[in-house]
């Protein structure tokens, strides 16, 4: 039976922790979704970004000294973070900051995930913090990294990877670790192709969810050893984690819900399908990721909007909306809306039907319309009468359809310029 510590330990080790949150990636398997925009800046369940995830994972873990990391088109991200995440402290030594790729150390930009880290390293060293907590900033899940601070330290560790059971035939899409029976690394492979299975578990692998601990002295250690060496790519998953596990005390701790002990909820939202699919599971009766969740809470920055509207109610034109989720400020005007996911300030006209769609903040959708499993991306203007999702062959000749038949529209495909370059 596993001893549960102390809350005042925890918060001791949680107040005495820097997190840095990476999120600099271009996330590029979303195609034009990202276009103007890094991944964790992706809106996201109707009325969060991508990157408040780990933020609120962070504040309600106790953990109140964050650092940002970006680098790719970067400017929605960090007007976010500016509006909505400026509720900190500074007498008090919290805060959260953007950190830029800014050429501290090196003349490049970030070369990897340890690069990144590595070119902040004075700031780590000015901050002085017993534990540094590396977040990838792209994912959504809710976690309490106190548990694993908690872990790690128990542990004697000097570093602490987060970890997920995930099916053995699905592993090689990740970090994948071979473990003991103490949860002690014993290899780390990026991407292999013949997974390790877990100890007693030959279904599954343990995979990395890119959350890593390190006490703070080791981490610039490991660092400023792999920075010398040229031949590195200087990647934690590639490079760092493999080369320390055998001289080094490395543990994976498994996510796992701390009160029904049943596997985590995370998901990568870095393609078409997994995107679309993340915001249809919150449409559920009983979604594993609950945005209602009182004790938890997802924290953001949004806009004063008014009350969602839903007008007319005749037999031919009824605004409507069923097993759905509508923003603030969204305008239903005489539509039907289905199984889809409406992010803040959409308006659809008249005789227009959307099902199974994710529409993102301030789209509108004309009258006489049909959108069948797509993404609206931001700001489109859907002309009257246009339908989307109905036929795949014609879409596929204006749009981008993935794999699995959903369809992404954004402006420029519609001949909409919202970003204007020379």
């Amino acid at each position: 039976m596993r001893h549960t510590p102390s809350p005042r330990f925890v918060s001791r080790l949680t107040r005495d922790t820097l997190a840095l949150i990476m999120a600099g990636g271009r996330g590029s398997r979303l195609h034009q979704l990202t276009m103007w925009r890094a991944k964790p800046a992706m809106p996201f369940g109707g009325k969060f970004r991508i990157i408040d995830f780990p933020l609120s994972n962070c504040i309600n873990s106790g953990i109140r000294q964050i650092g940002v990391l970006t680098q790719y088109k970067a400017h929605s991200l960090i007007k976010h973070i500016q509006q909505g995440w400026g509720m900190f402290r500074g007498e008090f030594g919290e805060f959260v900051e953007l950190l830029p790729a800014q050429q501290r150390i090196e003349t490049s930009w970030y070369a990897g995930t340890a690069d990144a880290i590595f070119q902040n390293i004075d700031i780590i060293r000015n901050h002085s913090p017993e534990y540094v907590l590396i977040l990838a900033g792209d994912h959504v899940y809710k976690m309490d990294y106190g548990a694993m601070l908690a872990w790690h330290a128990a542990q004697g560790a000097d570093i602490t990877v987060g970890c997920l059971e995930v099916p053995i035939e699905q592993a090689s899409a990740f970090g994948v670790m071979g473990v003991d029976q103490e949860s002690r690394i014993v290899s780390f492979d990026e991407k292999p192709d013949n997974p390790a299975a877990i100890p007693g578990q030959d279904s599954k692998s343990l995979c990395s969810m890119g959350i890593y601990i390190f006490n703070k002295d080791f981490l610039i250690e490991q660092l400023i050893k792999d920075a010398d060496l040229k031949q590195s790519s200087h990647d934690f998953g590639k490079d760092v984690i493999p080369a320390l596990i055998e001289k080094y005390r490395a543990f994976a701790y498994p996510f796992r819900d701390p009160d029904s002990g049943k596997l985590g909820f995370w998901r990568d939202v870095g393609t078409i399908d997994s995107f679309w699919e993340a915001n249809m599971e919150l449409i559920g009766i009983t979604p594993e990721l609950n945005l209602y969740d009182k004790d938890w809470p997802i924290w953001t920055y949004q806009e004063q909007l008014p009350p969602a509207k839903f007008v007319f109610n005749d037999d031919s034109r009824r605004g409507m909306a069923v097993d759905s989720m509508v923003s603030g400020g969204c305008i239903i005007s005489g539509a039907s809306i289905n199984k889809s996911v409406l992010f803040s300030s959409v308006q659809v006209e008249a005789h227009s039907e959307i099902e199974q769609s994710v529409i993102l903040p301030e789209a509108s959708i004309g009258e006489n319309c049909i959108i069948h499993r797509a993404i609206i991306d931001e700001g489109c203007e859907i002309p009257a009468g246009t339908q989307i999702g109905v036929n795949p062959e014609e879409d596929k000749k204006r749009y981008h359809v993935s794999p699995t038949g959903i369809t992404l529209v954004v402006p420029e495909m519609l001949g909409q310029q919202l970003h204007y370059v020379r």
